[in-house]
């Protein structure tokens, strides 16, 4: 049974989804979503023995807005993240994450490793190399209630689902995305295109895997691979036919992202 709670953070109240015991997985989400897009795996992964908490970042879901206003320094998030490690007394816990989700992993991975069992860092590069315009989305945050933007968020979500993904399930998962807050999505995307790790990397001492989808049309393969290579010991996985959003995309995610934390506690097992 999934147990849902508020708990303080940061001086505002974070909506956190629990389900199963074990060992625990923190989930994050991508820009301007909520924890739903972990809803097909959250109760098979606890089925296979963990304990899956999955949040609303501060202003996404039923979370409270940051007492600041929306966020635009992932590095925030990722404090945000330790912060609720602590409160739920989580003992090195594996962290999941997609996207601005995924570099946020990436993130806590670089300042936190030796509170860690492991990350796998989906969609997520060390830098973007500036895109998007960080200029051009600050521009953007003054037209963000414009009626069309709820078209471009389902239309740029169909352009990123990979092209192994029927029809209907694709257009599910953009009409699901296409009720984020754009205010709260494009700070995220600010966050996103000027969080720079690249040096940061080289200092990831726990067990790391980047994954990108082959149709991901947000993020190069090569820079992922790049980024995985600047993290020792670290894996690098292209997922052919997978777009941008590998756990809402793939069918059974549940199972493929526990073979992958399988991987990691193997790794760290060699290295003791």
């Amino acid at each position: 049974m999934i147990e849902a709670s508020y708990i303080e953070i940061g001086g505002a109240l974070a909506f956190v989804e629990q389900v199963g015991e074990g060992t625990p997985v923190l989930c994050l989400h991508t820009a301007g979503q909520s924890g739903v897009q972990w809803r097909h795996v959250s109760a098979g992964l606890a089925a296979r023995g963990y304990r899956v908490i999955v949040p609303d970042l501060p202003g996404h879901g039923r979370s409270e807005p940051a007492p600041g206003g929306p966020v635009t320094d992932l590095g925030v998030y990722a404090a945000w993240c330790l912060e609720l490690i602590d409160r739920l007394g989580l003992e090195r816990p594996y962290v999941a994450g997609c996207s601005i989700g995924g570099k946020i992993t990436l993130d806590l991975a670089c300042r936190a490793s030796d509170r860690l069992a492991g990350v796998v860092a989906m969609a997520a590069d060390a830098w973007t190399g500036g895109r998007p315009s960080e200029r051009g989305l600050r521009r953007e945050l003054s037209d963000v209630a414009a009626a069309s933007r709820t078209d471009r968020t389902y239309l740029g979500t169909l352009a990123v689902v990979g092209r192994s993904v029927p029809r209907d399930k694709a257009e599910l998962i953009a009409t699901m995305h296409r009720r984020e807050d754009p205010a709260i999505s494009t700070s995220d995307l600010i966050g996103w295109t000027t969080h720079d790790l690249r040096d940061a990397l080289p200092g990831v001492t726990c067990p790391a895997h980047l994954v990108v989808g082959a149709d991901d049309l947000w993020l190069d393969p090569e820079a992922v691979r790049w980024a995985a290579g600047r993290i020792p010991g670290a894996r690098c996985t292209v997922l052919e036919g997978i777009g941008h959003y590998p756990m809402e995309e793939i069918d059974g995610f549940d199972a493929v992202l526990d073979g992958w934390l399988r991987e990691l506690a193997a790794v760290e097992k060699a290295a003791s």
